[in-house]
């Protein structure tokens, strides 16, 4: 039948909106079925990505992205010095008034940090910012923006996809107004009370983009939940969500019985995607842009040999979207004195000095990425960066160890919230794996050896969205952050 002439159903509708660290996803639930919101042309998942232009236009999703790429790849980037105001001095006579003579004006600079040829801000990652009660506004050509600036857009994108499906589907006429929204167990920052203060914000953002009437639940739960309804018959009683994203590793442990289930306990830890690629920056590029060399300085009676100060460069370089701040003359100036040199090493912090002038750092990370990607299906990748003159082949063996501390610190999340439930590995069941970073394959190797035969992959950039659904459905969710262990059956 045409779906133009079906009858409008009357169903209540459970709406999931998952706004995730590295991607976002929403779905609904109308009792029976879930439906994933279609956010890009061509996938249900969108990139959390926000672009601002010089005419404070915003992009959103993969848009966004292309944008950044297309205005901002390869471009020199010249940073000119800000002007504060004005100084004047004066010669130290009274003129006619009264009053000092002046004998000069000049204008006062700050530091140098305005990159006059930047054409517009690319924000990802922004929700491993909201528990942080330190994180600055971020300034977007001289105008301060708050992070849920920065959000609001993506969800008002995600709301208009949300109607559009419905009214497609002719699912209800209910609006698009409610929505249950994802958090992790812990957000990440090391503030008291950060759980709070992020969905104090993820409320004000969501409130802004027409969700009027909010619940909020915990992800991994969310991911658990959403298996139990795709497998209704499964017959596991013990289960262990591991969802492991962009940014945050959440863990959740339940019991079921029927169609009911109880969160035994919950466990999660600032650890993610985001780490793993700049676990890989250290390890693969740093050496490649002159980290561990040495360079030669005069002094005052001879000429003075130390290693050159990479870590000054380190956090910038780590942190792409703000990296253009190595455009000043505290930086470039000692790379053009050491690429003077000559020698093999000169090589190196050309490549640095290049990145730096051209804007590569969104290039190197996506390398990265797609890097860590490959491996995750083959025995070995190459990473292939021609704009810096890189090229080198990375085995699967070679990333595993490179990655040995986040693996470490996997573990170690598994044994806490199974010293917290006083259980034992042989009493799981069943474990769901979800998330983008579950899909590594040394993550499942290290959930199968523990869980020899127990573990699934489940939905792994899907399932938080379709299980919020089915919580708001079911009335699961809470009006706020309240210990996850207190929602508690289905």
């Amino acid at each position: 039948m045409n779906s133009s002439s079906s009858p409008i159903t009357k169903k209540r509708l459970g709406i999931g909106v998952d706004f995730g660290t590295s991607n976002s996803a929403a779905a609904v639930f109308d009792g029976e079925q879930i439906y994933l919101v279609q956010l890009e042309d061509d996938t249900v998942v969108m990139p959390s990505a926000t672009y601002i232009d010089r005419e404070l236009k915003i992009t959103t999703g993969q848009s966004a992205i292309e944008c950044y790429i297309e205005s901002n790849m390869g471009r020199t980037v010249e940073l000119s010095a800000e002007v504060l105001g004005e100084g004047r001095t004066t010669t130290g006579q009274l003129g006619d008034k009264g009053l000092p003579e002046e004998a000069q004006t000049q204008l006062v600079y700050g530091q140098s940090l305005i990159d006059g040829g930047q054409q517009g801000r690319l924000f990802r990652g922004i929700k491993r910012l909201l528990g942080n009660r330190s994180s600055p506004r971020l300034m977007v050509f001289d105008r301060p923006f708050r992070l849920v600036a920065l959000i609001t857009p993506l969800l008002l994108r995600i709301q208009q996809r949300l109607i559009a499906l419905i009214k497609e589907r002719n699912l209800s006429t209910d609006s698009a107004k409610h929505a249950c929204i994802g958090h992790p167990v812990n957000f990440e920052g090391s503030d008291q009370g950060r759980n709070q203060l992020a969905l104090t914000l993820l409320r004000e953002a969501y409130g802004y983009a027409n969700f009027e009437q909010q619940s909020f639940y915990p992800e991994p739960i969310a991911a658990a939940l959403s298996y139990l309804h795709q497998n209704p018959d499964a017959s596991q009683k013990t289960i262990l969500a591991v969802d492991f994203g962009g940014g945050t590793l959440d863990l959740c442990l339940l019991r079921r019985t029927d169609q009911i289930f109880k969160v035994v306990k919950t466990h999660g830890v600032g650890l993610g995607g985001d780490h793993i690629d700049q676990l890989l920056f250290r390890e693969l590029l740093f050496p490649l842009l002159g980290k561990g060399e040495r360079w030669r300085r005069a002094g005052e009676d001879r000429e003075i040999e130390t290693a050159f100060p990479f870590e000054d460069y380190e956090e910038l370089l780590l942190n792409w979207a703000i990296s253009y701040m190595l455009n000043q003359n505290r930086f470039t100036t000692p790379l053009m004195q050491r690429i003077e040199y000559g020698d093999e090493a000169a090589v190196k912090f050309r490549r640095l000095y290049d990145m730096i002038k051209n804007n590569y750092s969104y290039l190197v990370f996506q390398s990265l990425k797609d890097l860590k990607a490959t491996l995750s299906s083959a025995t070995a990748a190459r990473l292939d960066i021609p704009e810096l003159d890189i090229e080198l082949t990375t085995t699967r063996e070679q990333f595993e160890t490179i990655i040995a501390p986040i693996l470490s610190k996997l573990q170690d999340a598994v044994t806490a919230i199974l010293r917290k439930a006083d259980m034992r590995s042989s009493e799981i069941e069943l474990v769901i794996r979800t998330g983008g970073s579950s899909l590594i394959p040394a993550v499942k190797h290290l959930l199968e050896v523990q869980f020899p035969g127990k573990v699934i992959e489940h939905d792994p950039f899907t399932s938080v969205a379709a299980g919020l659904a089915i919580a708001e459905y079911r009335g699961l969710g809470a009006d706020e952050y309240a210990g996850p262990e207190s929602v508690s059956k289905f």
